[in-house]
């Protein structure tokens, strides 16, 4: 993707190998530390089936989102221009696992109305991921859009440059490992579009009494939305201050973000069960569970302050 201009020093075939060790052995956090490095020396490191490969980092700022650019990470990718009338855009950010990807996007090109744009963000072309989905979208001229960086620091630095890049009225957020059965984004189109909704998902939590956890909510009004599938008013996310700065992980991020939304509307889940189903969740099952549940306790943390505060809004103004 980019031009390869000399041979990397043994040093970063060093960092390199090792961050491919570390990937084998499901250390992915140490894996994104090496790969931080890696780029901090003017290398862009992507896996193959075979190992990994490693390029010169141009210095030269990126022309605009072009499928053969790869970002230094997603700050770099440049925000959209003017709204450019489309539906919706659904935003699929690609971290490997390629064959969930073709699942999820051909089930989107099959039942997503006339219209809504698919936004990926490639994060390392890990497990050639990056490949696939350009190799996809260059069947679907005008369907899909690509960009890759070649790192991330986390998950909400990636959700926040698709949003940022997103030139329609209404961001579906969604997850690889959801796979569409049948039209499930109109419905959530439908119920975004009523006065006062501000965000409609595929799945709903409310918090336990005792604030110690969620449990599933909806139809109807909820207090929180689950990532796996959900279109939200992409000014009020912006307007909101996007998706939370500190959560590298996804897990209860997602409900951090909807809290965050909550203030400025209604959060729903529409009447009708939605054409979908659920695959492995990868960023759940296959994330080094060291770092999985240290960030998610992190996350939860936050949720759970946010819950406390609004709580006691409600006792005040009682």
């Amino acid at each position: 993707m980019t031009d390869r201009v000399d041979q990397p020093p043994e040093q970063v075939h060093e960092l390199a190998g090792r961050r491919a060790a570390a990937r084998k052995a499901n250390d992915y956090a140490t894996a994104d530390q090496l790969r931080d490095q890696i780029t901090e020396l003017g290398w862009l490191v992507t896996d193959t089936p075979s190992g990994y490969d490693l390029v010169r980092a141009t210095g030269d700022s990126p022309p605009g989102p072009s499928a053969d650019q790869v970002w230094p990470d997603p700050a770099a990718i440049p925000a959209a221009g003017q709204q450019d009338g489309r539906v919706a855009t659904v935003a699929l950010l690609i971290d490997g696992w390629p064959d969930d990807l073709r699942g999820c996007v051909a089930a989107l090109l099959e039942h997503a109305p006339p219209g809504v744009v698919i936004s990926a963000l490639d994060v390392g072309n890990t497990d050639s991921a990056g490949d696939v989905i350009e190799e996809i979208a260059a069947r679907h001229p005008g369907r899909i859009e690509t960009r890759h960086v070649a790192a991330s620091p986390g998950w909400s630095a990636s959700r926040n440059a698709l949003l940022r890049a997103d030139p329609g009225l209404v961001h579906v957020i969604m997850e690889t490992s959801t796979i569409l059965t049948g039209d499930a984004i109109t419905p959530l189109l439908t119920a975004v579009g009523v006065d006062g909704v501000v965000a409609a998902g595929w799945r709903g939590v409310d918090p336990d009494a005792d604030l110690r956890g969620f449990h599933d909510a909806g139809p109807g009004q909820v207090t929180a939305l689950l990532g796996y599938l959900l279109a939200v008013r992409a000014g009020v996310a912006q307007e909101a201050g996007g998706f939370p700065a500190k959560a590298r992980f996804y897990r209860n991020a997602d409900l951090e973000f909807s809290l965050t939304l909550g203030s400025s509307g209604r959060l729903v889940v529409p009447a009708e069960p939605l054409p979908a189903r659920q695959t492995r969740h990868r960023g759940y099952h296959d994330t080094d569970p060291e770092y999985r549940d240290r960030e998610s306790l992190r996350n939860y943390r936050r949720v759970l302050e946010l819950l406390r505060a609004r709580q006691g809004e409600s006792t005040a103004g009682s």
